[in-house]
């Protein structure tokens, strides 16, 4: 079932149950305070009757005008004794006239139907004394008063059927513009999964609904980032294919001169080894950080854990200066600062950033690590070639090279800032880089401390 003719029903049924509800509360109330009307009506003619000195004195009850001139059309009265004989009646309608007198000793009020009409009577009796010597009763037919609730049956029926028609014809309209943009990402994702191109949804600035044009704007988004990612897939694969084809070609034309001339030409065999080699590392280098980048877009790629960030940075310093024999001076604030983070990744990420200053400076490293309001900040600082302002907009960019025409001079392949900034992203920091050509870079990052 379609979301229209849920919503088309459920307001329907809704609006059909509170339309019952209420008519039923307006017909039993329009009849309490009308029964309660007439109930008042009759007790006020019988006082005014008491106070009739032939009927209070009990004298005279049998006269044949005493009731006359408190007759009403659609009325009866009578006059009954103890031996249920009625003395005294005034009344033409045939169906009161033909209700039983039974003779009562108390007051009492009620009603009673009788051939579908019903009858309020009114019952006091009649002392000389302290004897009861007779009954007055009054009954009072209700058929006008039925007849109005007849109408006001037909009204509320009338009103009611008209609501519930005006309800479904503006429902459905109403949810017909509820919908329409739904059934328009609908129809715009069918386009896209039968052509396989994205495309958005056109925003109608007229369109009344906050919430829908939130939700337009939201896949508009969606798709326009999805636009984004297949670019960045595609630039990918192309960066890619053309940084594997470099070394397979290198690879394949040696190999191929080997296979030719390298049986016969010993220092051909020993180039073409060595280039073989050189670019095999190279190939294996450019896999593992491919590899290492793709891990790095699953969300639980982290493992945390609270470490010192001191302890990290001073381990990894001594073990560079030990491996490239260049010094890497540590500075911070305290002997301990400590964070929640994946221990290994961010000791990935600082050895990303000091290789890079080891390749690109010759002058002594320093690393400096500081907490301010719960704000880890770490500062790899290199007085080397520097980088160009234009360039560093794309220093994180995969593949990207700094050096001049793609250079692999360095040695690298151009995913190393890629993986360290997916590792600051990750742990929802900053990285901010300052740099000038021939003075040297600053590269800041900043965590969040949230102990455990």
């Amino acid at each position: 079932m379609t979301l229209r003719k849920r919503f088309t029903l459920f307001t329907i049924f809704w609006l059909i149950f509170i339309l019952i509800l209420f008519n039923i509360f307006v017909y039993f109330y329009v009849i309490k305070i009308t029964t309660e009307s007439e109930e008042e009506v009759i007790a006020n003619k019988v006082n005014l009757m008491l106070e009739n000195p032939r009927i209070q004195s009990g004298r005279g009850l049998n006269s044949p005008d005493l009731l006359n001139e408190y007759y009403n059309v659609n009325e009866m009265i009578r006059i009954i004794v103890p031996n249920n004989r009625v003395v005294n009646i005034t009344g033409s309608n045939e169906l009161l006239l033909e209700l039983p007198a039974a003779f009562e000793l108390q007051h009492h009020t009620g009603m009673i139907t009788k051939g579908g009409e019903r009858i309020l009577f009114m019952r006091v009796p009649l002392y000389e004394g302290n004897r009861v010597i007779g009954m007055l009763e009054v009954n009072r037919i209700l058929d006008e008063l039925d007849n109005y609730l007849q109408v006001l049956v037909a009204a509320l029926s009338v009103t009611s059927g008209g609501a519930i028609l005006f309800a479904i014809f503006g429902t459905y309209w109403f949810t017909s513009r509820l919908t329409a943009p739904i059934q328009q990402m609908v129809n715009t994702m069918r386009e896209i999964d039968r052509s396989g191109k994205l495309r958005q949804i056109d925003l109608n600035s007229r369109e009344e609904s906050a919430e829908l044009l939130q939700l337009v704007r939201a896949f508009n988004q969606m798709i326009e980032r999805l636009e984004r990612t297949f670019a960045k897939q595609k630039q990918f694969v192309a960066d890619a294919s053309h940084e594997l084809k470099t070394p397979l070609t290198v690879i394949s034309s040696y190999a191929g001169m080997l296979r030719r001339w390298g049986r016969d030409d010993e220092n051909l065999r020993n180039e073409a080894i060595e280039a073989i080699d050189k670019e095999a590392n190279r190939l294996q280098n450019l896999t593992k950080s491919m590899l290492m980048l793709a891990e790095a877009e699953q969300e639980d790629w982290l493992k945390q854990e609270l470490f010192d960030v001191v302890q990290v940075v001073d381990e990894l310093a001594t073990m560079l200066q030990t491996t490239f024999g260049r010094p890497i001076r540590v500075k911070a604030m305290s002997k301990v600062v400590r964070m929640v983070g994946d221990k290994d990744k961010i000791r990935q990420l600082l050895v990303i950033l000091l290789d890079n200053a080891i390749k690109y400076s010759k002058d002594p490293i320093d690393v400096t690590v500081t907490l301010v309001r719960h704000i880890v900040k770490i500062e790899v600082k290199d007085k080397g070639i520097g980088i160009p302002e234009n360039e560093i907009p794309h220093l994180f960019e995969r593949f990207y090279r700094v050096d001049g025409a793609r250079s692999r001079t360095t040695g690298g392949v151009g995913l190393g800032l890629s993986i360290a900034k997916r590792i600051v992203d990750l742990h929802e920091g900053k990285v901010d880089v300052f740099s000038l050509p021939d003075l040297g870079t600053t590269i800041t990052l900043q965590f969040k401390q949230r102990k455990q």
